[in-house]
């Protein structure tokens, strides 16, 4: 598989607008030169978000016209691109990345990408390269960490001074907050890659062996466990070269007595708390990897076969259901009247929450969208995978208020607060695009990286730093590792 097909799912950057394009009239056979070839850069998008962006155009060795990409705000420089270009009267297309260009005079015009997004492109001499990172202040560091011996791949939950979390070594520890000691911790045999929801008195979790269990939170002792289904599905964690992912599991939502959580074998449950018994189940086709949104009588979820679902809580009947077309792996949110969801198309789009209908539909840029929208007085924040940025959304219309480069794969969801944007990433080396593990904070009126501590990495790591999304204790930040720590950094 090449690098391009990890992040561009065509059929799943379809869903974003709809696209035509003509069968080819001109073989790309030809060998002189053609007007097209050479470098050129511009700008593309409509108002709410363009970025810069450019192509160099030329011949391969059999003579086939090939587009190479820069992007800088998708990390690519000089990325060879799927397909050959044809020429289609005056225009020349490359339908694997959606694109039309026609001669405008000396410039290149037409339109980019599933939305049709317009493109402006002048010949230049160079294109851009790639920035070292950059010297930035390294922040407190962490005051104390705690070895838990598996990756972490989900955000802490914390009650009364203790983090719960599991790992990928099948073990849920509660860790006292004050020093990283333990509190407890229980073997429950399979990997954990879920958060916790914990109550006064409990704990609620998945594991991979197909169970939700409830924890005694005082000691962890087994209260009940109730099989979910989906012990047989495989997973796909973080590789080079095979890209279906599949690194989260669901945190059980809860209302009214009620627990709503999906499974890997595409099943929606709704269980009753007090003693694990099943009111209801739904079954879909793709496997349920991301929390459930509850809103008022609906429970909303998303599934790997693309669809978005809003059921009845009471009934577990459908209420409405909207194609995606890509996995949804991130978690939909609700932002003011809206709903966000965003999924590994690279699409991110507010629907309205009664009927699923969308509001406006933004994209990416070719990255894939994992993180989940946090909302926060005015606009919403979420990360993205190989565009390594937080981006800071107007939810009225999609508008980019600031987008920055936090130089690592931003799959968890951040922390907000009234002056600073908490981001983690995670970091993969070797791989076609620079990622680097790290936790940042932000400025959140700016974007500004206020400091950046880099996670430990080496020639010995292929992956390192931050899967899982941070956690606000009070004046502690709580985020763990894929190499199995758990990390609290001090915070204002």
């Amino acid at each position: 598989m090449k690098p391009l097909a990890r992040w561009f799912t065509f059929a799943g950057l379809a869903a974003l607008g709809s696209l035509t394009l003509r069968a080819a009239v001109v073989p790309p056979t030809a060998t002189s030169p053609d007007p097209i070839e050479g470098k050129w850069f511009g700008v593309a998008g409509f108002p709410q978000d363009r970025v810069e962006l450019g192509f160099e155009f030329k011949r391969n060795a059999q003579g086939e016209l090939k587009a190479y990409h820069y992007i800088p705000v998708n990390n690519f420089y000089g990325l060879e691109l799927p397909g050959v270009i044809v020429k289609e009267n005056d225009q020349y297309v490359l339908r694997e990345y959606a694109t039309k260009l026609a001669f405008a005079g000396d410039k290149l015009e037409g339109t980019f990408f599933p939305l049709n997004a317009p493109i402006t492109l002048s010949r230049v001499a160079r294109l851009p390269a790639e920035a070292p990172l950059p010297a930035l202040p390294k922040g407190p560091g962490p005051k104390w960490r705690a070895q838990l011996g598996g990756a972490i791949y989900a955000p802490a939950a914390v009650r009364d001074g203790v983090a719960y979390v599991g790992t990928t070594s099948g073990i849920f520890n509660a860790i006292n907050l004050k020093d990283g000691s333990f509190a407890w911790a229980v073997p429950i045999g399979r990997p954990i890659y879920g958060e916790a929801l914990v109550t006064d008195d409990a704990v609620f979790f998945t594991c991979d062996n197909g169970y939700l269990y409830k924890l005694a939170r005082a000691d962890g002792k087994e209260l009940w466990k109730y099989d979910l289904g989906g012990e047989r599905v495989a997973r796909v964690l973080m590789h080079q070269t095979v890209f279906e992912w599949d690194h989260r599991s669901p945190k059980p939502a809860f209302a009214d007595g009620v627990l709503y959580v999906g499974s890997a074998d595409g099943s929606f449950h709704a269980v009753r708390a007090d003693r694990g018994e099943r009111l209801w189940r739904f079954e879909t086709n793709g496997r349920i990897r991301s929390d459930a949104l509850i809103l008022g009588t609906h429970v909303i979820f998303g599934n790997f076969d693309g669809l978005l679902t809003a059921l009845d809580r009471a009934t577990g009947k459908e209420v409405w259901k909207r194609e995606t077309r890509a996995f949804v792996n991130a978690s939909p949110a609700l932002v003011g009247d809206k709903v966000i969801v965003a999924n590994r198309g690279g699409l991110v789009a507010a629907l309205n929450p009664d009927t699923g209908v969308p509001i406006w539909r933004a994209l990416l840029w070719g990255s894939a969208a994992e993180s989940t929208a946090v909302p926060y007085d005015e606009y919403f924040y979420i990360g993205a995978s190989d565009l390594r940025r937080i981006t800071c959304y107007d939810p009225k219309d999609a508008r980019v208020v600031w987008r920055t480069d936090i130089y690592g794969v931003t799959w968890g969801r951040p922390v907000v607060t009234a002056k600073v944007v908490y981001a983690c990433a995670v970091g993969f080396e070797p791989y076609q695009i620079q990622h680097f593990g790290g936790i940042s904070a932000l400025d959140r009126a700016t974007g500004k990286i206020l400091w950046r501590w880099e996670a430990p990495h080496g020639a010995d790591l292929y992956e390192s730093g931050f899967a899982a999304g941070p956690t606000l204790a009070g004046d502690t930040l709580l985020v763990g590792s894929v190499n199995g720590i758990l990390y609290a950094f001090p915070v204002e």
